[in-house]
């Protein structure tokens, strides 16, 4: 199984940027989408953005417009690039790959932030005001 292994977490001014990256170990399955996930602690994991294998996106509202995601197939890495933070993005953020079978984007995040349970370390960032 490939492994995913979250970085680039930190802690910014709300208005700052970060760039975290999720690297496999291995080829990612090109039929799997891929997305990025988010928790507080105390709360359910929730998914922020999602790229499916053919390079379409979607975010969810509170990220969109801030939040880019994007895959390098030659570095086998996933990106988020956030800009514009807000303390409200603080938590601990996740990536995942996982088949997607024709789920549209937004269902699949639903799907995997309830379901999967092969979650890595993740990378915390904190926005502070």
């Amino acid at each position: 199984q490939v492994q995913l292994v979250e970085s680039g977490g930190g802690s910014v001014q709300a208005g700052g940027s970060l760039t975290l990256s999720c690297a496999a170990s291995g080829n990612i399955d090109s039929r799997f989408s891929m997305g990025w996930f988010r928790q507080i602690p105390g709360m359910q994991r929730e998914g922020v953005a999602a790229i499916d294998p053919a390079g379409s996106t979607f975010y969810v509202d509170s990220v969109k417009g801030r939040f880019t995601i994007s895959f390098d197939n030659a570095k086998n890495t996933l990106f988020l690039q956030m800009n514009d933070l807000k303390v409200e993005d603080t938590a601990r953020y996740y990536c995942a790959a996982v088949g997607a079978s024709g789920t549209p984007l937004d269902g699949w995040l639903k799907i995997v932030a309830l379901g999967f349970s092969h979650w890595g370390q993740g990378t915390q960032v904190t926005v502070s005001s």
